[in-house]
């Protein structure tokens, strides 16, 4: 498991490697700040990454959004000196939230969360950044997704927002949910379409049931559209 510990005092860094080492945890990179832990993750995938909350500029539940935003599958744990935050910890989707000063104890139960997630437990949400903002979509929300280099676009009554996948790692995750690939850049969810109109060289136009766009597809997404659902 990679770790990624980030706190900007030097000793609670220090105690906290040799509590993991001593659980037989030994690969951890350490980052002192929001900016540079979101450096690492920019050059390496972690497993899971612990976060203080309290730290000068940007703090822990705002590096949270951002390390889930650019590595989806990160588990979180927070750790701080302050309670009151736990809720907010726990809507980013920490895994847990422990107040210093913990036991290693306490420090292995939370691990063990990491490695036995409880699946099904929840429903699935995908975390979107808007501006400065961030949403949290369940995929009936989202109209359509587009394709915007390595990122996607996602499109719902809010609007756009940005999603830190490819559309083709999308379309395998959305396929449950009704999505279907009609456009090498568009998934459109099936259940959100209000018309579809033939255009030229056999393409389809889709009109949508809660927004007044209209995405038009490629002939093979039309062909394949037709095939699948007898669209004449």
């Amino acid at each position: 498991m990679k770790i990624l510990v980030v706190d900007d005092e030097e000793l609670a860094r220090t105690r906290l490697e040799r509590m993991l080492k001593s659980l037989s945890y030994e690969s951890i990179t350490f980052a002192s700040s929001a900016l540079e832990a979101i450096q690492k993750a920019n050059e390496e995938l972690f497993d899971l990454a612990f976060l203080d909350i309290n730290m000068p500029g940007s703090n822990g539940l705002e590096l949270g959004y951002e390390l889930k935003y650019l590595q989806a599958d990160i588990a979180v744990i927070f750790q701080t000196a302050y309670e009151e935050h736990a809720l907010k910890a726990y809507d980013i989707g920490a895994l847990a939230y422990l107040v210093k000063p913990y036991s290693v104890d306490q420090l292995s139960k939370a691990l063990e969360r990491v490695s036995k997630p409880s699946m099904g437990s929840k429903e699935f949400r995908m975390l979107a950044k808007t501006g400065e903002n961030y949403l949290l979509l369940k995929p009936e929300e989202i109209h359509y997704v587009k394709a915007d280099l390595s990122e996607v676009m996602l499109r719902t009554a809010k609007g756009f927002s940005y999603y830190a996948k490819k559309i083709s790692d999308l379309e395998k995750l959305l396929e449950s949910y009704n999505f279907v690939r009609i456009h090498r850049s568009y998934l459109i969810n099936i259940d959100e379409i209000k018309d579809i109109t033939t255009i030229e060289q056999s393409k389809l136009r889709f009109s949508f049931r809660n927004n007044s766009d209209t995405i038009e597809s490629s002939k093979d997404g039309a062909k394949a559209f037709r095939e699948r659902f007898s669209v004449s």
